[in-house]
């Protein structure tokens, strides 16, 4: 494996990904696709038995054309269901909550802009925040990664770990911290308190957040007939989460990163030319964290006194 050339590397790359989304396609298809199929029969017969009770009252296509007006309105967060306070949109909370989700790129869909201006403001706002959202995560990494560094040290010169056990416990560490406090914890919560989810869905919604993805058919609050101020708490509370949430699993996947095992299938994938000083200091970098993990009488080998 390691003669292969570069473009065979990236070559096998792509076809791995390629199976991998393959793969996916084909679990979602068989598992999804009855029960949308059966979903779809079910709203064809509930629309049947209606016009067939209330058809004489209604002119064609009045149906039809009142649920098209509906569902374009709820695909932009617009709902005239019920009176509960998630039937009011841009407050805010609610336009809080919003650009949270645009900033941090995880996209709820759960509101979209409707106005001309609304969109092209979204355009600018997401260029201009983007970057300085990414700034301030950087600034906060440089502040964190040492601290929680700290306690990985203090386990390997207690231990006398070596650098690379050392680094693969402080990650897994690091990384069941992380799943306890922002999945799992949070999920229990929003269990407890949804009340029309399952904690399958429940770790399914803090996961779709914590990784961006957004998938936005479950929020906290939504559909349960809150009370508005409950209603918006939930809110505030959900911002809260996205921003220390995906901050530290970034901070996770940063660490996971570094391991070893992990650069050197990333080496595996990478060109095989000769080494730049770039590479060469991060090599550097990676020697002095190494050897601040050590013991002191390991890190500072024995000196022949000055003459």
């Amino acid at each position: 494996m390691g003669a292969l050339r570069p473009w065979a590397r990236y070559g096998l790359l792509a076809v791995a990904h390629l199976l991998v989304l393959g793969l996916g396609a084909t679990v979602l298809q068989a598992l999804e696709g009855p029960p949308a199929l059966r979903l779809q029969a079910n709203l064809r017969a509930e629309l049947a038995t209606f016009q067939a009770e209330f058809g004489a009252c209604l002119p064609a296509g009045a149906l039809e054309e009142l649920l098209g007006t509906a569902l374009v309105a709820q695909a932009h967060g617009v709902s005239s269901l019920g009176n509960g306070s998630e039937a009011r949109n841009w407050d805010l909370p609610s336009a809080l909550l919003f650009t949270a989700s645009l900033l941090t790129t995880t996209g709820y869909g759960h509101m979209a802009p409707l106005s001309t201006g609304g969109k092209a403001f979204c355009v600018a706002y997401a260029a201009l925040g983007l970057p300085a959202s990414l700034a301030l995560v950087a600034a906060l990494r440089h502040c964190l990664v040492p601290l929680l560094s700290r306690p990985g040290a203090w386990v390997a010169t207690c231990w006398q770990l070596t650098p690379p056990r050392a680094a693969l416990l402080q990650a897994v560490a690091l990384g069941l911290l992380v799943v306890g406090v922002f999945v799992l914890l949070p999920a229990l919560v929003l269990w407890g308190v949804q009340g029309n989810c399952s904690l399958l869905e429940a770790i399914y919604f803090c996961f779709s957040s914590l990784s961006t993805i957004g998938l936005g058919d479950l929020l906290p609050g939504r559909g349960s007939g809150l009370h508005p101020v409950l209603y918006h708490l939930c809110q505030f509370a959900l911002l809260g989460y996205l921003l220390l949430g995906l901050l530290a699993m970034l901070l996770t996947v940063e660490t996971f990163s570094e391991l070893p095992q992990v650069r050197a299938m990333v080496k595996f994938f990478g060109s095989s030319g000769p080494v730049n000083a770039e590479d060469e200091g991060a090599i550097l970098g990676q020697d002095e964290l190494a050897l601040s993990t050590m013991p002191p009488s390991a890190a500072a080998p024995a000196q022949a006194p000055a003459c």
